[in-house]
């Protein structure tokens, strides 16, 4: 069996393993993957050569390439994805359960033989700034050249993963077989107590990208509920005040609620010398630090985000961020071999290839772009990446901020009385689905904290977990609720969004610093005008404002009824505080 590479392996039980896999895998090749420029362009014509990449247009995207996944394997699949833990009741009734032994003989059945004829990579990779009180390193076995490139991208890849281990045996095992992408055969495995990840029958990023929601959520969570820290779907982001003040907040918002837009906002004109700096844009890893405050680290070095809808308008930094050295997926080609996707440009261009490889013109019924097209960046690219997203002390964060998308029941933004009822807040956020959704148009889907799809173990617990927190923290974060997309009885919507979110970022950290006002209402605190920022905000009255904090008594009726759907699921174990915290809202209202 040939070994390439210029990785340094000395740690024993590392090669043990990688011999182990190989010998169930049986590739022809192994490649330690070091991380360099020279294995990232050795890697890339092999894809080229092979049909797994297109090289796009260099003068209009130097670095960029493109990648077409099979149509059957372009999502997450939840109803593929398990975690085994040793009873049902750890997994929780949230989460696909399967015995941890029964379920590793069926993958490892799937994956004997599965790489002959194929060049295993070893990707060492570190999540977190090397030296973070936090960071884990991980090690993905994989036959997919798109896999190695994106991590190289996502994690901090190659030799700087080992030298972090040294000899210890601490380090997370990912085992991915591509298979023959068959949906029949396709499952992403979860060992909790093992410190183990395996997924076969994919080569989708959310399915084998094993150091993203796999090891930074659903294992990472399991591991920090029983070592005292939070892994969690949130991003991260610093505003700095044109004193110099620097604000850092943390953000859980479900998909399609603006999460990559808040990461990277760019302020108006109007708040002249502020500032805003990402630091993450999808997780965060939060312990309590000496000083009684929550810190929190970005584990991640890249971006993997969901493309369409992005443009100059919406999110001119994620547009900076995207123009080079940069994987595009499922997007659709010009005859150029330039990118598109729907809400890049008003108007689309007159032909294209579209994302199964077929052309397609602005009459054709389908979409251009998958819906879920997605980019990979490194986050050097990004223009406003915080000098503190490399720090391994983290930053002390001042405020967490839930989120959802809905038409009408949630105003603009709230904060929590108190860390049980933000707890409550978080644990109850939901967003309306689209008429495609099962479940139809305007019905709520529950997702606490952002992290349904993404908890490693019983929701239950994780609800304890966030209520015992606040019992080592001193200075707690203050925990507020955003919801842009509140419409008017014509259904237009009634907040601006996008850059004006500043206005509330500022409203929330002067709350924060004991600056800025409220007025108490039956949901939380809200700003009065006085409060609130209004000036040089375009179209928008008085009035309007008002419309945004309405609470309509017979809207929360139906809310409260919504919300106890996932309470009962869970009831067994779910924390008393929070059936208390619902019966305050009813007696409030």
């Amino acid at each position: 069996m040939q070994k390439l590479g210029e990785c340094n392996v000395t740690n024993g039980a590392v090669t043990a393993w990688v011999e182990e896999m190989a010998k169930l895998c049986q590739p022809d090749r192994i490649w330690w993957c070091d991380g360099s420029e020279e294995e990232k362009e050795a890697i890339l014509q092999d894809g080229i050569r092979t049909g797994v990449f297109i090289k796009l247009n260099q003068k209009k995207l130097p670095g960029c390439y493109y990648h077409r996944s099979n149509p059957n394997d372009v999502a997450r699949v939840e109803q593929c994805t398990y975690i085994c833990t040793e009873t049902e009741e750890e997994a929780g009734p949230t989460n696909n359960w399967a015995p941890p032994e029964e379920m590793k003989r069926r993958l490892y059945g799937l994956a004997r033989g599965s790489m002959r004829g194929r060049t295993m990579y070893v990707i060492p990779y570190l999540m977190g700034p090397p030296g973070s009180p936090l960071t884990m390193v991980g090690f993905e076995l994989t036959d997919s050249i798109y896999v190695v490139l994106n991590m190289r991208m996502m994690t901090r890849m190659g030799q700087i993963a080992l030298d972090e281990l040294g000899d210890r045996t601490d380090f997370n095992r990912g085992l991915h077989c591509m298979l023959d992408v068959n949906p029949e055969r396709r499952y992403i495995c979860h060992f909790p107590q093992e410190n183990l990840i395996i997924s076969v029958g994919s080569a989708y990023g959310g399915n084998v990208l094993l150091g993203k929601k796999c090891l930074a959520l659903r294992i990472a969570s399991y591991l920090g509920h029983k070592q005292g820290w939070m892994a969690e779907h949130m991003l991260l982001l610093a505003v700095e005040s044109p004193e110099g003040e620097k604000s850092y907040i943390a953000a859980a918002l479900p998909s399609a609620c603006g999460k990559t837009n808040l990461a990277m906002l760019c302020p108006p004109d109007h708040f002249k010398g502020w500032k805003v700096w990402t630091i993450g844009d999808d997780i965060a890893w939060m312990w309590p630090g000496e000083d009684g405050r929550l810190y929190a680290i970005n584990p991640e070095a890249g971006y993997f985000g969901v493309v369409p809808g992005t443009n100059w308008q919406t999110n001119p930094n994620a547009m900076k961020t995207i123009s080079r050295n940069t994987i595009y997926t499922n997007v659709a080609l010009t005859s150029d071999l330039d990118v598109w996707w729907e809400g890049k440009t008003e108007e689309p261009p007159p032909e294209l290839i579209d994302w199964k490889g077929e052309r397609w013109t602005p009459a054709s019924k389908e979409r251009a772009a998958h819906p879920n097209s997605r980019f990979t960046a490194p986050m050097t690219n990004n223009p406003i990446l915080a000098p503190e997203a490399d720090s391994p002390q983290g930053v002390p964060i001042s405020a967490i901020i839930f989120g959802g998308r809905r038409a009408k029941t949630m105003p603009l933004v709230f904060e929590a009385f108190n860390w049980q009822h933000g707890v409550f807040v978080g644990a109850t956020i939901g967003s309306e689905m689209t008429a495609a959704a099962a479940g139809g148009k305007g019905q709520v889907r529950r997702d606490p904290m952002a992290m349904l799809p993404f908890c490693g173990y019983n929701m239950g617990h994780y609800f304890r977990h966030w209520l015992n927190m606040r019992k080592r923290l001193i200075h707690p974060p203050r925990i507020f609720h955003v919801n842009w997309f509140r419409r008017d009885e014509n259904g237009n919507f009634i907040w601006p969004g996008f850059g004006e979110n500043m206005r509330v970022l500022q409203w929330i950290i002067g709350r924060c610093r004991g600056r800025a006002g409220a007025r108490e209402t039956p949901l939380g605190w809200v700003p009065r005008d006085e409060d609130f920022d209004l000036e040089e905000l375009d179209n928008f009255r008085r009035e309007d404002f008002e419309l945004l904090f309405e609470i309509d008594p017979k809207e929360w009726q139906r809310e409260i009824v919504s919300q106890e759907e996932l309470f009962l699921r869970l009831y067994p174990q779910l924390p008393k505080e929070l059936i208390f915290q619902r019966e305050l809202l009813i007696s409030r209202l």
